[in-house]
């Protein structure tokens, strides 16, 4: 249980640096901030999702660069 504990703090951290990274795209991009937040908004509860499990795919069956 505990590993699971782990892989979710991670991806819930990784992805608040990445929400902040999608804002300022979006904003770079469209010129407006109301978009931006409305975009990183959006994908942070997604990629929080696909992170966790693309994580545990990795942990449970891709043995590749572990000893």
């Amino acid at each position: 249980m505990a590993n699971y504990k782990r892989q979710i703090t991670k991806a819930i951290t990784f992805r608040i640096l990445g929400t902040i990274d999608t804002v300022l795209v979006s904003w770079l991009v469209t010129g407006s901030l109301e978009i931006g937040a409305m975009l990183g908004g959006i994908e942070i509860f997604t990629k929080i999702v696909i992170y966790f499990f693309h994580e545990r795919v990795w942990d449970k069956y891709i043995k590749y660069g572990l000893e």
